[in-house]
């Protein structure tokens, strides 16, 4: 499997993050396309098929992440 670069992994997560916000705030369908978007890329970045799964992985491919450190499961 092709492995996405950590800058990408972290852009990603930054506009996927923004977006469920700007979501929540306000529920524009704008916002929500293209919420799925960027789930839909994360999950083939990952090589996994749901938005957490994915967020999951991709956090755990980051720089300075820790592999036996589940906190991010909470968030």
């Amino acid at each position: 499997m092709l492995m996405a670069h950590p800058a990408v992994l972290s852009n990603l997560i930054e506009q996927y993050q923004t977006l469920r916000m700007l979501h929540a705030e306000n529920g524009s369908e704008e916002v929500r396309r293209r919420m799925d978007d960027i789930a839909y890329t994360l999950c083939v970045s990952t090589g996994t098929r749901d938005v957490d799964a994915a967020l999951i992985a991709a956090r755990h491919r980051l720089p300075g992440a820790r592999p036996e450190d589940d906190s991010i499961l909470t968030a």
